[in-house]
């Protein structure tokens, strides 16, 4: 997986203090920059003790390091890896299945807009990227039976995989879910101003200046642009765009899939979620994309989130809750 960009800023100038209020003690902001679960993450965090921002730091970090160590693709010990590689799990950890419960309840909210079985699609799709092709019909239908959510079968002692050549793919959620559990981490630790960056956002409190944190949403066929930039309100932001992985020059086919079709849904280049949660926010962003615009206003009431989106030709469109800078 490449990093989906966003550029975010502290924009403002920083927030007065009451009159006769006594002054908060000075914030230290620290930072981190790692690499993980397939691109680069960025955690920002505050405190008045230099030393608590750093055990924060740390333990957000150690979050982190215990989702990819469940759910990367890039490891080869991950639990992702060995239940892809044999078709079973045997004790799984208890971050594992609170996603897996939680991606089976969105796949069956959505009627299988969200899948995590899609990973025999995205490695078909790879390979005939590698031979300069397009997949043939032949070949995405013969991936296709490979797909489907009701086969997964999970339980407290066991993950299993019931139909053959069944495969996982976790980029759809595990940014969002390692972002949520930074964040709280940062919160366990008395951090009460701090941005995420896994992947997909989110953020606690306020930015340097004392104002609310702003993301900019990039432009995803011009880099060095951005369609709108975002108010934070405290809810999680999570993104996906046609031009990170594409599978074609021209985004048609990308790593986002239609199981119904095994392919790239044809209308948007971008969702934009906010959600209370970074992992739903990740999710939701694939429902809305493979939905397409006409059902996105009614689809984002049902499940209460903002959405902003862009279609193919540069139009962007977003729900009244989502707050613009």
């Amino acid at each position: 997986m490449q990093r989906r960009h966003f550029l975010f800023a502290t924009l403002g100038a920083a927030a007065s203090t009451a009159p006769h209020a006594v002054p908060a003690a000075p914030l230290h902001w620290r930072q981190r920059v790692m690499l993980g679960l397939g691109t680069t993450l960025t955690l920002r965090a505050a405190h008045s003790d230099n030393a608590q921002a750093e055990v924060a730091l740390d333990a957000a970090v150690a979050a982190i390091r215990r989702v990819e160590a469940s759910m990367s693709l890039y490891r080869p010990d991950s639990e992702l890896v060995r239940l892809n590689r044999q078709g079973y799990l045997e004790r799984p950890s208890a971050d594992l299945l609170k996603v897996l419960r939680a991606a089976q309840m969105v796949s069956r909210r959505s009627n299988g807009r969200f899948d995590l079985s899609v990973q025999p699609l995205w490695a078909l799709h790879a390979k005939a990227q590698s031979e300069g092709r397009e997949p043939t019909a032949a070949e995405i239908h013969a991936a296709q039976q490979c797909v489907g959510w009701q086969s997964l079968e999970v339980g407290e002692q066991r993950i299993e995989l019931r139909r053959p050549g069944m495969a996982l793919t976790f980029n759809g959620i595990a940014q969002g879910y390692a972002s949520d559990a930074a964040r709280e981490a940062l919160r366990n630790h008395g951090i009460a101003n701090a941005l995420i960056d896994a992947g997909e956002y989110a953020s606690l409190g306020r930015n340097e200046h004392g104002q609310a944190w702003t993301l900019g949403i990039e432009d995803p066929h011009d880099e060095q642009r951005l369609v709108a930039t975002l108010r934070g309100d405290g809810r999680a932001v999570a993104t996906s765009a046609d031009n990170r992985s594409a599978f074609t020059a021209d985004h048609k086919h990308h790593h986002i899939f239609d199981p119904a079709t095994g392919d790239s849904p044809p209308d948007l280049s971008s969702v934009t979620v906010l959600a209370p949660s970074a992992m739903m926010a990740d999710a939701l962003t694939k429902v809305m994309f493979v939905a397409g615009p006409q059902q996105i206003p009614q689809l984002a009431k049902r499940w209460q989130v903002g959405v902003l989106w862009v279609d193919k030709a540069g139009r962007w469109e977003a729900t009244a809750d989502v707050l613009l800078a």
